[in-house]
This record gives structure tokens, C-alpha cells and sequence, in this order.
């Protein structure tokens, strides 16, 4: 990513990657915000300048260090270095609100968020994982900030703990000649190349994700693949039958041995159906009244008989491919 004007507060100079981001796109217009929480000239813009907003970049520094418990892949989810992404796919639940969830938010105080970390992990009675990338995603930050491999090697400073990030991006080599210690899980989501090109739109494609899989399964790291979200299109046992296909084929014997397989079908929102109408009008329509019912506050989930169909279709699919002991849960 290369951007296209830079929104800053100005005490994020008074740290190392800020002086650092500075002298890298000293080219390229700065202006100074007082929040990167609130600015108020993208607050007015349009729907239709949802794409011309993802290619700004905000920088700031991150006052908010609550962590979440979870219980899936990571004990607690962690805000940390990043929030929100240059892709644009159109279903992102980082998306709630587009004119201040859609560009890519970068926090430059990745020294105080990792101190907290590391004594949190510590002051721990067991060994806990941390999932550091719901907010965004870390390898495509990497490609700005060179943040992860500063962060493996100052977490594995700690004495226990792990850390997990997702990512639909195949920029890995950075991470591939570290020294882990066997404490980082990767992840990476795949779909259907078919919903990668018209939905998760600036993504890695299918067959690049499985490349870097590979090689991080080759780098000995732990390595899980999500299939998700699971997107229930007409034909969508047939894209998901080849996508299946394609793992099975491309992926390597010791990645096949190690995985574990997340699964979460889709949830919509009338937020992401208003932006996607006036900034993707020839998109695909995702929200279907016939599948979906409501659930919350103006969010979509697939109506439980057709949830059921799809869970047990795809359970049954990839345990044909892959045995029975793959799929960690459903969601």
C-alpha cells in the first residue's frame, strides 16, 4: 500500500515507528488531526467515496487496551498495532461505521501495548493465547510498519504465552527465518477464488494463500486455515466443493498433518448493505431475505434451517478430505 494522504496526530512523532513512517513517506501529504477517533472532514463524505477513503492512512496513538475474553483459537482478544484494512470486502464487520471504520488506523505506541502484554502473559497461573489481529490485519500492516517481526521477537522476551493473527494476505516472507519458538499461530482465511475476486475484493488470491500457508507450515509455525466467512451464494456448494478441492490439492503434506480448521458463516448488517448499494453498485448483493433473519441491532444471519444445511454440508465435506479431527468448531 502506498497512500494517498496521511492524517496524523503529532504526538505520534515522539515515537520511534512514527519518526520512522515519517521519513518513509516524507513524500506524501501530512495533515495534522487531533484524533484519529474523530476527523471530522471524512465524517462528511459520501458512501461513494468509501473506495477513495480506504486508501488513506490515519496515525495515532491507542488509548484503549481493554482486552476480551474469547474462547475459540485465543484465550483474549488484544486491540493492538492496527485497526481496519486497505481491502474491501464487502461483508467486514470492521466496517460498522464507513466513514470512520474504513480506512486503515495505524497506532504507533506498540511499545507500551506490548509491555501490557507481556505482563499480562506473565502474571498468568496458565499459559494463555492472545489473539493480537481481530482489529485488523497484521500481515498486510507488516507491509507499512514491519511490525511483526518486532512483535514476535519482543513477545518471545516473555516467559510463556502465545499470539495469533488471521490474515488474507500471502506477504509472509518477513516472518518465515524467525525464531518463534513454536508460540505464534498463523491463520489463514480462504474462500472461494470466485467470492475472493468479487467480494473479498484487494485480497490475496486462493492459489497465493495456499503459497504462504505452505511456507509458514515449512517454517515450522503452527498454522490453522478459517474458511470464512462461509458465504451462502446460489451455487455455493459447487464454490466451496472446488475450493476444498484446491486445498486438498495445493496444500503440503506436513500442513495437512498439523491444521486445525476454523469455520463461521457470514453476518450482514444494514451498515455494510447502504455502503455496498452506493459504493459498489454493480457488486454483488449479499443480503437475501428468503436465507437471513434479523439479529441485533440491524445485523443479518442466515435463518437456522438453512445454517444447519450449510454446517452439516461443509462438515461433512471437508471431513471426507480431511479427516475428523480437523474442524476445531463452527461458528
Amino acid at each position: 500500500m502506498r497512500p494517498s494522504k496521511i492524517y496524523f496526530e503529532p504526538s505520534v512523532l515522539d515515537y520511534a515507528l512514527g519518526k520512522q513512517l515519517q521519513d518513509k513517506y516524507q513524500d506524501i501529504e501530512w495533515v495534522p488531526i487531533e484524533s484519529h477517533n474523530n476527523i471530522e472532514e471524512l465524517r462528511t463524505k459520501s458512501n461513494t467515496e468509501f473506495v477513495n477513503l480506504k486508501h488513506l492512512l490515519i496515525l495515532g496513538t491507542r488509548k484503549t487496551h481493554k482486552y476480551s475474553e474469547n474462547y475459540k483459537v485465543s484465550d483474549y482478544l488484544v486491540p493492538y498495532t492496527s485497526s481496519g484494512c486497505t481491502a474491501m470486502c464487502l461483508y467486514c464487520y470492521l466496517v460498522c461505521n464507513y466513514n470512520k471504520c474504513s480506512y486503515l488506523r495505524i497506532f504507533v505506541n506498540r511499545e507500551q501495548m506490548m509491555d501490557r502484554l507481556i505482563k499480562f502473559s506473565e502474571k498468568s497461573e496458565k499459559e494463555l493465547t492472545f489473539e493480537i489481529g481481530s482489529n485488523s490485519d497484521l500481515i498486510l500492516e507488516n507491509t507499512i510498519t514491519n511490525n511483526l517481526p518486532w512483535t514476535i521477537e519482543n513477545f518471545l522476551k516473555s516467559k510463556k504465552g502465545n499470539i495469533t493473527f488471521p490474515t488474507k494476505f500471502n506477504m509472509v516472507d518477513p516472518i518465515l527465518n524467525i525464531d518463534h519458538k513454536g508460540r505464534v499461530i498463523f491463520r489463514m482465511s480462504v474462500n472461494p477464488q470466485y467470492i475472493i475476486s468479487d467480494i473479498e475484493i484487494g485480497t490475496a488470491s486462493l492459489r497465493h494463500r495456499i503459497e504462504a500457508i505452505n511456507k509458514m507450515a515449512e517454517a515450522d509455525y503452527k498454522v490453522g486455515i478459517l474458511i470464512a466467512p462461509v458465504i451462502l451464494l446460489d451455487n455455493w456448494k459447487e464454490l466451496y466443493s472446488e475450493m476444498l478441492d484446491m486445498l486438498v490439492e495445493g496444500l503440503s503434506e506436513k500442513m495437512k498433518k498439523q491444521m486445525f480448521i476454523e469455520i463461521i458463516f457470514m453476518t450482514y448488517s444494514f451498515v455494510h448493505r447502504k455502503i455496498n448499494n452506493e459504493a459498489f453498485p454493480d457488486a454483488i448483493e449479499l443480503y437475501s431475505s428468503e436465507q437471513m433473519t434479523g439479529r441485533g441491532m440491524g445485523k443479518y444471519t442466515y435463518r437456522p434451517n438453512i445454517r444447519e444445511e450449510g454446517e452439516i454440508w461443509i462438515r461433512e465435506e471437508v471431513e471426507r478430505r480431511f479427516g475428523k479431527d480437523k474442524i476445531l468448531y463452527i461458528s
